[in-house]
């Protein structure tokens, strides 16, 4: 890869979705802004390496961009005053046209048109992914393990799925964002959650999923400053983050959390942590605040034996009223079991396995096969950890549980 192209991608990634919002605004067309801005980006691959990089180059992007738009809407024959509206001023430099208030409208609008509830889970990701994001469709599919042609397909049905609900590029009103904010603030954390626990093939960590997550948390937080939640979520991300290095060891396999080498956890990660879950406490932890609280717990122990187990179940239970989710329950149980042994913990997923909520993970099987394995049910034990290596997708975590079983008396 030359020097122009690696400027190509840096500058799309931190810029696109200032392009593509601006864009959108212009022509009053999301779909439209989207491909434009994606010709634009293609042009650029092709020109930069071969004639050079422009002295501005965003300001490049954006009036190619909106050249592409341009001769669209001529081709489309769409009406006189709407070509001389987005054709105004089309060869000034970005920077002089560069208004930050307008700009930051831009890029929260673009938020959540991608994260619009009309829209599947799938393609609410997918669509963050490509416009917000700046990623090409290779590396969502790349991400996220699935052919290009299914992310294509995501994309564009979302695209014509905004069109036919007319959902408008705008910023909503304030009474609609606080209602909107937590689907937009869910599809960070879906992002999130698949770089940092991947749920199939062979690697546990995907690095760069899981700092794009951050990166776009970081994007809504400066353009909602005032969202306590916002800083929560990033709270989460950073210390759950802070982790990674110790996660796996040089082969690439995990490492529980009792076995992780703490000097390897990314102080500088904690310290970020730590710093946004103060921003988000003074009105009181939301969903993401709670579990970043979790988080930080861990994160200033120094060891399994010297973390506050009893200050984590209190905040699970917390957690657990204000967001009921068999998955709390389940990390409840296994922080009773750090506390108070293994017995009492066992009760509370034989409770959670009565709903039948979780019957499609292997996570309640792996939680409840290891403590059996603690008590001594040594059968019950090897039982449901070859039920959780059988129902496992993720190669790696897969071969650890069936050398679970293997090490079984």
């Amino acid at each position: 890869m030359s020097d122009a192209t690696r400027a190509v991608e840096a500058i799309w990634r931190i810029e696109s979705a200032r392009i593509v919002g601006a864009l959108a605004r212009y022509t009053g067309d999301f779909t439209l802004a989207e491909d434009a801005a994606q010709e634009a980006l293609a042009e650029a691959l092709v020109s930069w390496p071969r004639d050079g990089q422009p002295a501005n180059p965003v300001g490049w992007l954006m009036t190619t961009a909106k050249r592409r738009a341009i001769d669209t809407i001529r081709r489309a024959g769409v009406q006189r005053e709407k070509y001389e509206a987005i054709a105004h001023d089309q060869d000034e430099a970005y920077d002089d046209e560069l208004d930050i208030e307008r700009i930051d409208d831009d890029v929260l609008a673009l938020m959540f048109v991608s994260c619009h509830p009309v829209l599947s889970k799938e393609a609410r990701v997918a669509l963050t992914l490509r416009v917000v994001g700046g990623l090409s469709s290779e590396e969502i599919a790349r991400a996220f393990l699935v052919p290009v042609p299914t992310i294509q397909a995501r994309i564009t049905r979302a695209k014509k799925t905004i069109a036919a609900a007319k959902v408008p590029f705008e910023v909503p009103s304030p009474d609609e964002r606080r209602q909107r904010l937590a689907g937009v603030l869910n599809v960070l954390y879906l992002i999130f959650t698949e770089g940092s626990t991947a749920t199939s093939g062979e690697d546990l960590i995907r690095t760069d999923l899981a700092g794009e997550a951050r990166r776009l948390t970081r994007v809504l937080i400066g353009v909602l400053p005032d969202e306590p939640e916002a800083y929560g979520l990033l709270a989460l991300m950073e210390l759950t983050a802070s982790r990674f290095p110790a996660r796996t060891d040089a082969a690439g396999d995990p490492v529980l959390l009792e076995d992780q080498d703490r000097t390897r956890w990314d102080q500088g990660a904690v310290r970020r942590g730590l710093a946004a879950l103060e921003q988000a406490t003074p009105r009181g932890l939301g969903p993401y605040g709670l579990q970043a609280a979790i988080a930080a717990t861990h994160a200033v122990a120094d060891s399994v034996e010297t973390t506050d187990w009893e200050r984590i179940i209190v905040l699970y239970e917390a957690l657990g009223r204000i967001a009921p989710n068999p998955i709390v329950d389940l990390n409840r149980a296994v922080a009773v079991a750090m506390a108070h042994g293994p017995l009492r913990a066992l009760e509370i997923v034989d409770r959670i396995a009565e709903d039948k909520r979780l019957d499609h993970t292997h996570l309640l099987p792996t939680v409840r096969g290891e403590l059996l394995r603690r008590l001594g049910r040594t059968v019950e034990a090897r039982k449901e950890l070859e039920r959780a290596a059988g129902m496992c997708t993720n190669d790696r975590e897969r071969a650890v549980l069936r050398q679970k079983v293997a090490d079984l008396p």
